[in-house]
């Protein structure tokens, strides 16, 4: 991962003569982080994917940044010990900086089980950019679900630190906003995120 690496001295922060602000003008809404966590088959990807949709048809613009997507190029070097998951998160969480500064809504679908790793990212935005959004699906859900297997592989242990079976999952605090995916409706779902936009002011 580099880590022996020592960083370069000699890099020096371009400041761009287009801000994010004349890309809000042009856009016709602001950018933000749609920060989708949950369990896997909680259906973060699902709801992000439909979100983007809507946001879509509404003329805005948005990117996806999907968790087993990330990991065929961004992250392919890592796995999924706790090392390498804070090194995941912290990756995208620039990635998704450098795509707010573009004017764009971005969303992320990652389990990103630990809250310190998503603080990180938080924390990396400008107040107010970072909406976290809880995907609340209980476990035997989820387990029933099992869209790719895992869950059977992880109960049999061919998956060492799988979240919710081997490995834990700590759900937020105090999330922006919370949705039921295993009692609502993906309509609803998406609905309720598009609300939340709207109420920060991001979108029309």
């Amino acid at each position: 991962m580099g880590g022996n690496q020592k960083k370069s001295t000699n890099v020096v922060w371009h400041h761009a003569t287009i801000t994010r602000d004349h890309r809000h003008q042009i856009n016709g809404h602001k950018s933000a982080v749609l920060w989708f966590t949950g369990l896997s088959g909680s259906g973060k990807s699902t709801l992000a994917h439909a979100v983007e949709e809507r946001l879509y048809n509404m003329k805005c613009r948005t990117f996806v940044l999907d968790g087993d997507n990330v990991r065929h190029g961004l992250c392919s070097d890592l796995g999924f010990s706790a090392q390498d998951r804070t090194e995941n998160i912290r990756r995208i969480g620039e990635v998704a900086k450098l795509l707010t500064e573009a004017g764009i809504i971005v969303e992320t679908a990652f389990i990103s089980p630990f809250k310190a790793d998503r603080n990180v990212v938080r924390n990396l935005l400008p107040h107010g950019d970072f909406l976290e959004i809880l995907c609340d699906c209980p476990l035997d859900v989820c387990e029933e679900r099992d869209v790719k297997g895992l869950y059977k592989k992880a109960r049999a242990g061919d998956i060492p630190e799988f979240t919710g079976i081997s490995s834990p999952y700590e759900a937020p605090d105090n999330p922006e906003l919370t949705v039921n995916t295993a009692t609502q409706t993906l309509e609803e779902c998406t609905s309720a995120v598009i609300e939340l936009l709207k109420t920060r002011g991001i979108i029309q």
